[in-house]
């Protein structure tokens, strides 16, 4: 019997987010420390396995509730289904034929949820790489970022950019141009510039995430969306200076300066924190890790921190001041450990 297994990796976002989705540029890097995994096999019907992600039984109506608050009221059953829909829907417009077996699709994941590690891309990703491997379908890799946000925008109308996807398909460090003069078309999906680097040259980093506080992505695009349409002028000009902090921040990587990559991560949170409120508790992490001795802006939507830190002392403090308002510091595994 034929048996799939595809994983996706988290992600964090290094600089220039939230421009992906604004014309801009970023750099975002594989968190190899969390992954999603999906395992299709063929099977009589088409079935897809709730996991225990997909949770419908409580303990009591306030367990209930405190999950909503934290998680939001879907799992990733409507991601994977959605994936198979518009994988089909891709198929039969690029005039794929596909074979008449049926399969068994279930996943797991152990990224955190709604901090901004983006995990239901995640799940995406790692279906659409099972659907590619079992119907012997391969759509290029520079296209299935875009393919994988065609289906959490036009599917399930979750505003979002190509950052994560961009990331989670190419894996590593990637520097990534979404500037209009750059943006390609293919196969009706558009693409921009994706060029790994060597993450090598990266100096120490941390990433935190809070274990109590979340916010879905939906809630920070929605409102800048807007208002960038309406041509918001501090909008607008801080997309534009989100790139220009991108561009710089390759230089000081491509350079190993440490010390300016740092000044770079903390101005993209401080021009962040002049265009979107920013909750008490994400604003405290950030606060608390410069008080550690350590950079610090939002690896995502929010929730989750990443920055540089010069050494271990430095590191000890780190862990221990986010420890006391419930927050895990770790070390992002990028590269593959094999």
């Amino acid at each position: 019997m034929l048996l799939i297994r595809k994983k996706a990796f988290a992600r964090a976002g290094l600089i220039g987010n939230p421009s992906d989705g604004y014309h801009g540029k970023t750099i975002s890097l594989i968190v190899r420390n969390f992954c999603a995994e999906v395992t299709l096999y063929e099977w009589d019907d088409v079935e897809i396995v709730w996991s225990q992600e997909d949770q419908s039984r409580f303990g009591s109506v306030h367990d209930l509730v405190h999950d909503v608050k934290l998680h939001g009221y879907y799992g990733g059953v409507r991601l994977v289904k959605a994936t198979i829909k518009k994988f089909v829907e891709h198929c039969t417009a690029q005039g794929h034929a596909l074979h008449e077996r049926n399969f068994s699709v279930r996943y797991q994941t152990n990224v955190p949820r709604q901090v901004g590690l983006a995990g239901s891309s995640a799940i995406i990703v790692a279906t659409l790489r099972c659907l590619m491997a079992f119907y012997g379908v391969a759509i290029p890799r520079h296209v299935q970022p875009s393919f994988v946000l065609s289906v959490e925008r036009e599917e399930l109308g979750i505003a979002a950019g190509l950052q994560d996807r961009v990331i989670q398909v190419y894996e590593g460090l990637v520097y990534m141009d979404f500037s209009r003069e750059h943006m390609r078309r293919q196969g009706g999906f558009e693409y921009g510039v994706y060029e790994p680097l060597d993450p090598s040259l990266l100096p120490p980093l941390y990433l935190a995430y809070s274990t109590d506080v979340s916010e879905p992505t939906e809630v920070l695009h929605g409102n800048l969306r807007a208002r960038y349409e309406q041509g918001d002028p501090d909008v607008v000009a801080a997309m534009d200076r989100f790139a220009e902090l991108t561009v710089e921040a390759k230089r000081a990587i491509l350079a190993r300066d440490a010390e300016l990559l740092g000044r770079l991560i903390n101005a993209n949170f401080d021009l962040r924190r002049s265009i979107c409120p920013i909750c008490e508790e994400h604003n405290e992490m950030v606060e608390r890790a410069r008080r550690a001795g350590a950079t610090a802006k939002f690896a995502g939507s929010g929730g989750a921190i990443i920055g540089t830190y010069p050494d271990d002392a430095t590191y000890a403090r780190l862990r221990a001041e986010l420890a006391s308002i419930d927050c895990e510091v770790i070390r992002p595994q990028i590269a593959d450990a094999c």
